[in-house]
């Protein structure tokens, strides 16, 4: 009788709900031109490989790990059938395509059919809206039904007393992990950002783990901290479960429920349980949704004009050149620990390059190799449409731009800081706050119809003004600030 055929775990396919039973055979692929063909973070290249290697030790002898310099080289040499859930790329999904004896299966790890998001937008009409997606899922899934959303928007504010996500501990094969990278990269594979022990779940129990505990103690003060950009932990009380969704580790439908359980039994306050299932029911799903709906279209088609190249102190992560102690601090994030939460990267990183007018898709893939948590169909969608207002408007109404006084508001470090967050002209001008006034004169025709922007600018419109901001932030060009 034949063999059944090998599934092909893919990195960010390494939870249990990727397999059908206990008895199917894995292949699992290290392929080393994964993290030689652009730079990628130090920490990023560790925690796919930890993942890997955790899940072929977890499986024992079902499993096989190949290591190779391509997954073709991979694949070629196993001789048999091999069949692959739907990868969450269409660069992969492409390759898979042109691979003889291989079976994509449909997709797993979201909520919602993609047949059925694609029936719900192609009766809209106007721009796609994740209020209306999310309002749609909630029904189509029977999600929060007896727990109505708060009237109210909370007001944000720095949590109190809550405890840190449990530790993760490294173990042997990080040390080997650790030992492999080090050798890579004295073979000339480069990488950013600085090494470090490992942060993030590498496994399901680690990630069941934090999720558990994300929802006991964490879970009640995570609405509270929405839009605030730091506090004493710079977690904000959020999960810090991001890779551990996008990699597969859990699977949001669970995590959804329990979510429900803890709204239902007085454990959280409906609007934490409300935001947190949004951010899994209603963004996450939406991101992965809009990336197929679009593709291959949906790359941005630059309506803003942006074309300049992403500076190379900002690639490499070059945290201590910077002055502006918002960027500095944010970027030092990055590079100590490849992560970031989600109001720091829009409000600070993504804001920055929109000001001055950085590639989207350079941003995108910046971001996608920075970060942990980092997916091309995250950042398709996130940066490219959102933050950068690149797509034609197909999310947001407006581009994500903020000058320095609104970040003062959500709480960036300006104390201390040699910028001023309200002064746009002179030594002291921050370069939000300047870089914000060029970002709108430079675009005043594209975002005229923007009711929220024009109140931002009000007074400041002046011909003699506008010229001295235009030709100082010119000037600053894309120098660290």
């Amino acid at each position: 009788m034949a063999l059944a055929p090998w599934r092909w775990l893919l990195a960010d396919q390494v939870g249990p709900h990727f397999l059908d039973d206990d008895t199917q055979r894995v292949l699992l692929v290290e392929a080393r031109s994964l993290f030689a063909a652009r730079p990628m973070h130090r920490q990023k290249a560790h925690l796919i490989l930890s993942a890997l290697r955790h899940r072929a030790a977890g499986l024992g002898d079902r499993a096989r790990l190949v290591r190779a310099d391509t997954f073709r080289e991979a694949l070629a040499g196993l001789g048999e059938p091999v069949e692959l859930v739907h990868p969450a790329s269409r660069a992969a999904l492409a390759f898979a395509r042109t691979v003889d004896g291989l079976t994509v299966l449909p997709p797993r790890g979201f909520v919602t059919d993609r047949a059925d998001f694609a029936a719900w937008a192609d009766r809209r009409r106007g721009r796609l809206r994740v209020d209306d997606f999310y309002r749609y899922a909630r029904e189509r899934h029977d999600v929060l039904r007896d727990l109505p959303a708060p009237a109210r928007r909370p007001r944000a504010r720095p949590p109190v007393d809550v405890p840190p996500p449990p530790p993760v501990v490294a173990d042997d094969i990080d040390a080997q992990v650790r030992r492999d990278l080090d050798r890579w990269a004295d073979e000339g594979i480069r990488f950013t950002g600085r090494d470090a022990p490992r942060r993030h779940p590498a496994t399901h129990a680690e990630a069941q783990a934090r999720l558990t505990h994300f929802l006991t103690h964490r879970l009640p003060a995570y609405a509270d901290t929405h839009d605030l950009l730091r506090d004493g932990d710079g977690l904000l009380a959020y999960s810090a479960l991001s890779s551990s969704f996008n990699s597969g580790l859990l699977d949001p439908e669970p995590a959804i429920r329990a979510a429900e359980r803890a709204g239902r039994d007085g454990t959280a306050p409906p609007a934490a349980v409300h935001r947190f299932v949004r951010g899994l029911l209603g963004w996450r799903e939406f991101l992965w949704q809009l990336y197929w709906y679009f593709a291959p279209r949906f790359r941005g088609a630059g309506w803003l004009g942006a074309a300049q190249p992403l500076p190379e102190w900002f690639d490499r992560l070059d945290a201590d050149a910077a002055e502006a102690r918002c960027l500095a601090d944010v970027l030092a994030g990055v590079r100590d620990t490849a992560w970031a939460h989600h109001t720091a990267r829009l409000t600070v990183l993504a804001n920055y390059g929109l000001q001055r007018g950085w590639r989207p898709a350079e941003l995108a893939d910046w971001f996608r190799r920075s970060f942990v948590d980092g997916a091309d169909w995250v950042m398709n969608a996130t940066v490219i449409g959102m933050s950068q207002y690149a797509d034609l408007s197909r999310i947001d109404t407006r581009p994500w731009a903020f000058d320095g006084t609104h970040l003062f508001r959500i709480g960036a470090p300006c104390a201390g800081c040699r910028y001023e967050p309200d002064v746009a002209l002179g030594d002291t001008a921050c370069p939000y706050t300047g870089g914000f006034e060029a970002f709108w004169h430079r675009n005043r025709e594209r975002l005229a119809a923007d009711p929220g922007l024009a109140t931002a600018l009000a007074g400041r419109d002046d011909p003699q003004r506008r010229d001295a901001v235009l030709a100082q932030e010119d000037k600053r060009g894309d120098e660290v600030p």
